[in-house]
């Protein structure tokens, strides 16, 4: 089914063009999703606002491009990462999430009273986000989650199967993306386009398009080089 009537997905539904709203139904009646999308559109900021509406945990994935130079970087490990989530934290705050409280820390648990109030949070609920690299990904299995593949083009094939192999039909899955914009060395090696084609008459699944960059006239004009 659509988006349940009469829900104002956080202030945006009024709002939304036809191609967001036939993005948002989609991601309610379709096990798969995947977008195409500009920069500016909205697609992470919809995801996680629908991800919020259908209640199971999220689980956002996305690929650290420059990995081989993380480990050269000071800072622990999710400091090094926090780079690549921004668009999700952005998205949280949207729709008035605190990330501070809904976001899952490795880190908290290896301090004993922050891994107590992890732990409590967890129990009453309030943390539903979990954010993972596709590089931890290998071995676990997802299930009865609302899993986000984020900034999709800079995964290679490889990496793409390698998530989408670990899911459940239980999932809602959004991979979201754009052909036009990738930040691997070499851009041909991205497996976005082949997975979105893979999965484009696929009964369970729907591609989606957004083409309006909603930043502004810099942003719009920026875009069309």
């Amino acid at each position: 089914m659509p988006m349940p009537k009469d829900n104002l997905l956080f202030g945006f539904e009024p709002k939304l063009t036809d191609e967001q709203r036939e993005y948002v139904n989609s991601i309610f009646d379709n096990q798969l999703t995947i977008v195409n999308a500009k920069s500016g559109t909205g697609k992470t900021t919809l995801a996680v606002a629908c991800a919020k509406l259908l209640g199971n945990d999220l689980v956002y994935i996305f690929s650290p491009v420059e990995e081989d130079k993380m480990g050269y970087r000071p800072g622990s490990q999710e400091e090094k990462e926090r780079a690549y989530i921004s668009p999700l934290l952005d998205a949280l705050e949207e729709i008035n999430e605190n990330p501070a409280q809904v976001l899952f820390s490795e880190e908290y648990l290896q301090d004993h009273k922050r891994a107590r109030q992890m732990m409590d949070a967890i129990k009453k609920g309030t943390v539903w986000v979990y954010p993972k690299s596709h590089t931890f990904v290998r071995g676990t299995n997802l299930k009865n989650k609302t899993v986000i593949i984020d900034e999709a083009q800079n995964f290679t094939k490889n990496e793409l199967k390698k998530v989408l192999t670990r899911i459940h039909d239980s999932c809602k899955v959004i991979i979201i993306g754009h052909t036009g914009q990738c930040d691997l060395p070499n851009p041909e090696e991205s497996g976005f386009a082949a997975y979105l084609e893979h999965f484009r008459d696929q009964e369970y699944a729907k591609v989606c398009e957004l083409n309006i960059n909603f930043r502004g006239r810099l942003a719009q004009h920026a875009d069309l080089l």
